[in-house]
């Protein structure tokens, strides 16, 4: 499989056979924007990478000259990440994890558990619907780690405490099998994982459950190689830059 910057990712063995079938799995594609800035991207990709679900990636960089074509010809949203699929395009990133989900049901994308499972897609969504002035005041940018005390605003502390009020419970009622949400790494926590690099950056202090959280989401071999692949990028987003 070829990486955003031309070179070529093998999934191992034990990966292929953990996320099912061979045929669907080389058909994907997944489009995607600056690993730097695109939270919504790192999204279904650290999901998908991590458990070992290979595909195409496609890396459009935000609003480059011919980010409106490129992205116009592949997504209705005109956003990234959008999943393509043989002739289907599957944009919004629940809608590609749950439709990569029922591609490959053997990947554990979701608890096993059905209260669990439940809960977890309770806080994935209220992710991907909610936590505006974090998102909006903390943009993440993975090459900066000079912004302690930056990104605060109107809505942002309630925001913060909301997360970590759902990683502390998450962790206590669902976490014992592992580091993550729900013991071992999930949607779930990809939901979160942009929401645990603006922490970082953003040098938010945290309890030590929730430290330890950020610490192993952060550790993830799949996050680390997305980190690398951001931190060679030469393009730069004026508008997530924050001084």
């Amino acid at each position: 499989m070829t990486r955003g910057d031309g070179s070529v990712y093998t999934v191992p063995r034990n990966a292929r056979n953990r996320a099912g079938t061979q045929n669907a799995m080389s058909e994907l594609t997944l489009a995607i924007g600056n690993k730097n800035y695109s939270s919504w991207s790192l999204r279904p990709w650290l999901a998908m990478r991590h458990a070992g679900i290979p595909f195409e990636e496609r890396l459009i960089p935000l609003f480059d000259e011919n980010w409106e074509e490129a992205i116009a010809a592949i997504s209705p949203s005109r956003r990234v990440p959008v999943l393509l699929h043989g002739g289907r395009a599957v944009w919004e990133t629940l809608a590609i994890v749950e439709y990569v989900n029922e591609l490959f049901p053997g990947a554990g994308l979701w608890p096993a558990d059905r209260d669990a499972r439940a809960h977890a897609r309770a806080v994935a969504n209220e992710m991907h619907a909610g936590f505006t002035a974090l998102r909006d005041r903390m943009p993440m940018n993975l090459r900066r780690g000079d912004l302690k005390g930056k990104g605060r605003g109107p809505g942002v502390e309630d925001d913060i405490a909301r997360i970590c009020e759902i990683w502390r419970d998450c962790r206590t009622r669902w976490g014992a099998g592992g580091e993550f949400l729900f013991g071992a790494f999930g949607a779930a926590d990809a939901m979160y994982a942009p929401v645990v690099t603006r922490l970082d950056t953003y040098g938010v202090d945290l309890d030590e459950t929730c430290a330890a959280y950020g610490r192993a989401v952060l550790s993830l071999p799949a996050f680390a190689e997305w980190r690398e692949a951001a931190l060679r990028e030469p393009w730069v987003v004026a508008e997530d830059e924050i001084d």
